[in-house]
């Protein structure tokens, strides 16, 4: 008699047969199964090699001979394909003195040693025949108490309906850390403006869940959205504590990954000197049609000095002002018209004016200071991407290479190099370039050479690279859950397949979102 899990087995197989689901092999360079049902891998091992000093450290990851049970009744929140192929793998993280974050670290063991075939009737609860214990990472011990930020001021002019689509995004990375925020509520294109009582129970709301906030009506009801929007430089100002060193002008759609981080990035400079701090867009036509100019969607930072000046010479600059200038270019206008302020770039603020496929960026390896044009249709949901930062600190967007064909950019995707690529020298100190770039005539930047540098060519998806992307991200019993799709390709029988990641600190801690 063939024992029971051999019999659901070949069940499997016979069902997935008639299905006519291809189940491709990873060493024949395309995605999919990687199992029980067929013996192969994601990320074989690498070659016997000396690990650098940046190395993560590992703990025994062997497979284990025991079998266990996994729940994966989760699934059916979600809109899944099937049948489909699914794998899932504990990352355990422990907090080391004297590590630091590297652009990418070499992991000799490989992510996913099995997967599985899933049906839609599959068993909540998954039986696997053997699991392999966690994979132990080392990252830097990343302070886990609140930051304190109350020496920033953050201003943004906004409707109330896209307030309230902002405000579980916003507190992300404003809650908590005694920074302040204030919001110069706008009428909407079409309708009547909020009333004062909308506004304070709005604020009420914001003020419950830990973030400081200031509701207000413009300064004139009249004025257009680029007027409100430099009117907050002089609202933030005229509202100013007296710990304000720092006023930052945003859009309802700039997203912090981390505070720690922006507020280690001003720790360089002094507010009591004249500093106009922010970055120009990655897109060379944009620059040279707006001017060099911090863009506001990626953070107007203006020190304690220069707010003053702006403050004192702000109805002139008013007046000044062409009509048709834009919120940012109002700032500049100002700035070189009655300053002798220079902008300060800091390449780490990102406006994001490219278009096209952004993986180049996210998959880079750098800790973005901010991001701007993620909502909506963009595909970047940043804040369920920056939800693993709770557990490891700024790991967001951390790079690991697993074994030899497998790299982690944590929160954004697992992609596998199934042609040798990774062997073959593939550079990644260099991002990849993904996205589309908008050339100058006569110009000899290609269009992004100034921001995005350095860079290599793009790769063929699913040849040269095969991406699973972030589908979702949530909290579940002290851990942290990722999952990583890829879709089978359209008008194939190529089956979709599930990599889902479970982060847990190993000293038990996790980080509150000021990290």
């Amino acid at each position: 008699m063939f024992p029971r899990r051999s019999i659901v087995v070949f069940a499997c197989l016979v069902v997935l047969s008639a299905l006519g689901l291809t189940l491709h092999r990873i060493d024949q360079g395309k995605p999919g199964y990687l199992g029980d049902l067929v013996n192969s891998k994601l990320g074989n091992k690498a070659q016997d090699k000396q690990k650098s000093k940046e190395a993560v450290k590992q703990e025994a990851v062997e497979t284990s001979s025991e079998p266990c049970s996994r729940n994966i009744e989760w699934l059916a929140n979600l809109d899944l394909k099937y049948p489909m192929h699914y794998a899932q793998r504990d990352i355990v993280v422990r907090p080391t003195p004297g590590i630091r974050r590297t652009s990418l670290t070499n992991i000799s063991q490989i992510l996913f040693p099995q997967t599985r075939a899933l049906l839609a009737d599959q068993n909540p609860v998954l039986e696997l025949r053997d699991c392999p214990s966690p994979l132990v990472l080392e990252i830097p011990d990343t302070p886990t108490m609140p930051v304190d930020a109350s020496r920033m001021h953050f201003g943004i002019a906004t409707t109330m309906k896209r307030l309230d689509e902002s405000a579980p995004y916003i507190a992300r990375w404003l809650r908590d850390t005694g920074a302040k925020l204030f919001i110069v509520v706008i009428k909407p294109e079409k309708g009547q403006p909020p009333t004062s009582k909308e506004m304070a129970v709005r604020q009420a709301k914001m003020r419950k869940h830990g973030m400081d906030v200031t509701l207000l009506p413009p300064l004139n009801e009249k004025e257009l959205y680029t007027e409100t929007y430099f009117s907050l430089a002089k609202i933030m100002y005229t509202h100013r504590t007296e710990e304000a060193s720092w006023f930052v002008l945003m859009d309802d759609d700039t997203f912090f990954p981390s505070m720690r981080a922006l507020l280690a990035m001003l720790d360089k400079y002094d507010p009591a000197r004249e500093y106009w701090i922010g970055a120009v867009s990655e897109s060379w036509w944009t620059v040279a049609r707006y001017g060099m100019m911090a863009f506001g969607g990626a953070g107007i930072f203006l020190s304690r000095a220069l707010a003053a000046v702006i403050d004192e010479v702000y109805d002139v600059c008013t007046t000044e002002m062409h009509p048709a200038a834009g919120g940012d270019e109002r700032v500049m206008r100002c700035v070189y018209g009655h300053t002798e302020t220079k902008l300060t770039n800091e390449p780490d603020l990102h406006q994001m004016d490219i278009s096209g496929d952004l993986s180049g960026v996210y998959e880079s390896g750098r800790l973005p200071l901010s991001l701007h044009h993620w909502k909506g249709n963009a595909g970047y949901p940043v804040d369920l991407m920056s939800l693993v930062m709770h557990i490891c600190g700024e790991c967001f967007l951390q790079r690991w290479q697993f074994g030899d064909d497998t790299v982690l950019s944590n929160g954004y995707s697992i992609a596998v190099y199934p042609k040798g690529e990774l062997a073959n020298g593939l550079d990644f100190s260099k991002a990849e370039e993904t996205w589309n770039s908008r050339t100058v005539d006569e110009s000899v930047n290609p269009g992004t050479a100034h921001s995005m540098s350095p860079a290599r060519p793009g790769l063929e998806l699913d040849k040269q690279k095969i991406q699973y992307r972030l589908l979702e991200s949530a909290f579940v019993n002290g851990a942290l859950r990722q999952s990583y799709l890829h879709k089978g390709k359209e008008g194939t029988n190529e089956a979709d397949t599930l990599l889902v990641l479970y982060w847990r600190r190993e000293d038990g801690n996790v980080t509150d979102n000021s990290t």
